[in-house]
């Protein structure tokens, strides 16, 4: 595995530990929305709001750590007619999907709900999300190279 991919998978779980505390902290105490993120409109934000909030962001730690665990996750040899489709997992898409979710999230609730405002608790997670697309995105390129030498080392 390159070193690209072994330096991903470690963002991935660092990554993965951190949203996993901010859904600890969505879940304990709801104004730490409040305070932290969704400083425009904190009259908004309630118990309810909370906790759906650290759903998503566990259901986003969870699908990276697994991710940072079998990066390569490719699909069963029985399936080849599907995986020519797609040549890489389902699983890295849906973690580089993770990200461009939290990145729409936090700039709409900027930019189009004004909900939140561009404070150091927004900035952090638009530049996690940012740095983590470009890096899957890189990423998917050292995937391909090494699809294709494990092809011509079949042949």
């Amino acid at each position: 595995m390159s070193r690209f991919l072994n330096v991903l998978r470690s963002w991935l779980v660092m990554v993965s530990v951190i949203a996993a505390g901010n859904t600890l902290q969505s879940f304990r105490d709801h104004s730490f929305l409040s305070e932290k993120l969704y400083t425009a409109s904190p009259g908004l934000v309630n118990g309810l709001q909370a906790r759906t909030f650290g759903v998503w962001t566990l259901l986003s730690s969870v699908i990276r750590c697994l991710c940072a665990i079998d990066i390569r996750n490719r699909t069963p040899d029985n399936a080849r007619d599907f995986q020519c489709i797609i040549e890489h997992s389902f699983l890295y898409y849906i973690t580089l999907f993770t990200f461009f979710l939290a990145l729409v999230h936090f700039l709409s609730e900027v930019f189009i709900y004004h909900t939140a405002a561009l404070t150091i608790g927004v900035m952090a997670p638009l530049m996690v999300a940012s740095f983590s697309i470009l890096g899957m995105l890189i990423g998917l390129q050292y995937l391909e190279v090494e699809a294709l030498s494990q092809n011509k080392k079949k042949n």
